[in-house]
């Protein structure tokens, strides 16, 4: 196995497992363990620093929620990412989306809007300093803000059982600089009709600004492979 999984910091608050979970699946995000890759529990507990029993178990968590393939005989891999995948995630995500925003534009604060803004012009520089896990992270917050501040609970609650899934395509996107000024574009036509207070604007360009991702992922995708 390539990639950069290096030894853990076992003075980590969190129990052992849940680090050594943490790690592999954000490995799984970032590209360095690739979709299809094995997981050898020897080798991942050597490059880690730790026995292999911590391994084991964060593998069968992994396992549980979707990024890893148990196969009789062949062991852990990392679970593929097939263009139906992204289609599924990315056409409710762009439903929610939408109707976040159009919540947003009646219910959000002036100082979540404050925030949204600020959240903005930090993604914009952060494209220019070229630092992709900066750009993933602001892109996070952006949308997060946007939900919370829809005061909907139950969407909220959905948003997040699908955000792990929506956080592994991000990754392959957001590596194609080319398509981040688009983003730009597009968060500020969202922010512009929540200041306006104008929800079907709002809805509309929040929709539209998933469906021109869903273009831009498939076709990353299908380069990858």
């Amino acid at each position: 196995m390539q990639g950069k999984l290096s030894k853990i910091n076992l003075n980590d608050y969190k129990p052992l497992r849940d680090v050594i979970f943490d790690t592999l699946r954000e490995a799984i995000i970032a590209g360095e363990l690739k979709p299809g890759e094995r997981l050898m529990e020897v080798q991942l507990a050597e490059k880690m620093g730790v026995s292999r029993t911590p391994v084991r178990e964060a593998i069968r968590k992994l396992e549980l929620e979707g990024w890893v393939v148990m196969t009789a005989r062949k062991g852990a891999n990392v679970a593929s990412l097939s263009v139906k995948d992204i289609m599924d995630v990315l056409e409710v995500r762009a439903s929610l989306d939408g109707e976040a925003a159009a919540l947003s534009a009646v219910r959000i604060r002036e100082d979540e809007l404050k925030e949204l803004k600020n959240v903005h012009a930090q993604f914009a520089r952060n494209i220019e300093e070229d630092v992709l896990q900066d750009l993933i992270k602001r892109d996070v917050e952006f949308h997060e803000i946007i939900y919370k501040s829809s005061r909907n609970d139950k969407l909220i609650q959905i948003v997040s059982n699908l955000r792990e899934q929506v956080h592994r395509f991000r990754i392959i996107y957001m590596k194609d600089y080319s398509s981040s000024h688009e983003l730009v574009k597009e968060h500020l036509e969202i922010i512009e009709a929540i200041t306006e207070r104008d929800p079907n604007r709002a809805k509309k360009a929040a929709y539209a600004h998933i469906e021109n991702q869903k273009e831009a992922i498939v076709k990353s995708f299908k380069n990858l492979r």
